[in-house]
């Protein structure tokens, strides 16, 4: 990768000059939308261009402890997913031109 991450302050910052916005408006927006994606996970929340966070089930399995080789069971639970727009994966990784 050629770049660093945006920290959050750079993230509001740019957000900021693109909308005319104040940087505490834009960071009370973001906040917002992130303690509305907490609440919502568990029947899904989509931000639409970017993506889906969906909880999904995991079965219980049997799995290998690989310091001691020991078997162990997994119980089952639930895990969050965050699933990536068809947009958002073609602005990064153009698809693939059909023969």
């Amino acid at each position: 990768m050629a770049g660093k991450a945006k920290t959050k302050s750079q993230i509001v910052a740019d957000l900021a000059d693109k909308t005319g916005l104040s940087k505490k408006q834009v960071n009370e927006t973001l906040v917002a939308i992130t303690e509305l994606a907490y609440k919502e996970a568990k029947n899904g929340f989509t931000l639409p261009g970017l993506g889906k966070l969906v909880v999904a089930d995991r079965k219980a399995r049997l799995a290998r402890n690989p310091a001691t080789g020991e078997t162990i069971k997994v119980p089952a639970k639930k895990v969050l997913k965050f699933r990536i727009a068809k947009q958002a994966k073609d602005a990064i990784v153009p698809p693939k031109a059909k023969k």
